[in-house]
């Protein structure tokens, strides 16, 4: 089995905040726009004006919590009530999460997605990620249809803080060390080797371009590097995820991630600075392979990715790796399939000695 789910069109154009109504108006003539206060005050003068000179009526919807089965019912509830026809989201991963899975639920309402940063592909990707109302998560939910539009405007994402370029940018090179030990270890499945190359580009763009375009945005300034490195964290990362098959692949560091999320200390880390601490672990597991640690940690280094759980602030217990490890439930044929082991107490020792190994002094 093969399958492939991508959306239907993808558009990285210079200013589309602005037409984003010309992109409405052939589908729907009343939308409800998903959004959070910071990302509406960046792009409001801009849609309003647009979906007005079209004609299009909308209501406002502000997700001010995680991306919660509660908050997508009440979205879901929202757009309903206002006989919606279309679902915008317009804001960062949760956002957009929240704009696919609420269009999911309303039989496969159309969604248009317009990141107003780069920290993620979730305006691609072909899940949405559900957290309880505490954020911690809780697994993704798997979508029929993917948006109508994923309408990507630098000139918006350039305003944006740089943390959040270089969080995507580790979240997205992520894919490609997340892949690799499934391939040495000889799975040849198909959608794995498709995956993998999207994936391989994505990291080539960030070795070559990444530097550069996260300059460009810490100066609020589109540049050719600053678009390639979006379109890698958004469109390649998502082309990566878009690819699935019957056989079970676990993200050894999204899945360290994952665990990380319940733990309230560090709920102001942002997604991609999870999983490159995830990476780092992964690096330490991954012990019979040096060349992954001297091309990782690096990478982890030039683009901010904590190392230590001190990060932004952070006051760890003296438990939390062992809190981390009991939360990673792998199951054994996916383990079977690595070539590493990976039981909680070893889990639990890497994060440790990634902690030691990179604890402020």
């Amino acid at each position: 089995m093969l399958e492939i789910k991508v959306p239907q069109r993808y558009l990285n154009l210079d200013g589309v905040t602005a037409k984003v109504g010309e992109y409405i108006a052939p589908l729907a003539q009343q939308v409800l726009i998903v959004t959070s206060p910071s990302a509406w005050k960046a792009t409001r003068d801009q849609v309003e004006n647009s979906l007005q000179e079209q004609g299009i009526g909308f209501q406002l919807s502000f997700l001010s919590g995680p991306c919660s089965e509660n908050a997508v019912n009440a979205i879901a509830q929202q757009a309903s009530l206002y006989s919606a026809q279309l679902i915008l989201g317009i804001g960062g991963g949760r956002v957009m999460d929240a704009a696919k899975a609420a269009g999911e639920k309303l039989q496969q309402l159309p969604v248009i997605n317009l990141p107003t940063i780069a920290a993620t592909c979730a305006a691609w990707s072909p899940i949405s990620v559900i957290y309880n109302d505490h954020g911690g998560q809780i697994g993704p939910l798997t979508l029929q249809r993917l948006p109508v539009w994923v309408l990507v405007d630098s000139q918006v994402i350039a305003q944006s803080d740089s943390r959040y370029l270089q969080a995507g940018i580790v979240d997205a090179l992520a894919k490609w060390y997340e892949f690799q030990p499934y391939l040495r270890q000889g799975d040849q499945g198909l959608s794995l080797l498709l995956k993998a190359q999207p994936a391989r580009l994505a990291l080539d763009t960030f070795i070559s371009q990444g530097q550069q375009a996260v300059k460009d945005n810490q100066n609020a300034e589109v540049t050719p590097a600053l678009r390639q490195v979006i379109d890698a964290v958004i469109a390649l990362a998502g082309l990566a995820n878009s690819m699935r098959d019957e056989i079970p692949r676990v993200g050894i560091a999204h899945a360290i991630h994952n665990s990380m999320t319940h733990i309230e200390e560090l709920h102001h880390w942002l997604h991609g600075e999870k999983v490159g601490f995830g990476l780092a672990v992964q690096a330490l597991l991954e012990s019979d392979h040096a060349q992954t640690r001297e091309e990782l940690l690096p990478l982890l280094k030039i683009f901010g990715s904590p190392l230590s759980l001190s990060y932004q602030g952070s006051v760890p217990s003296a438990n939390l790796g062992q809190q981390i490890a009991q939360r990673i439930h792998i199951a054994p044929s996916v383990v079977a399939r690595l070539p590493f082991p990976l039981d909680q107490d070893r889990i639990a020792s890497a994060i440790e000695t990634t902690l030691n190994q990179y604890r402020p002094h």
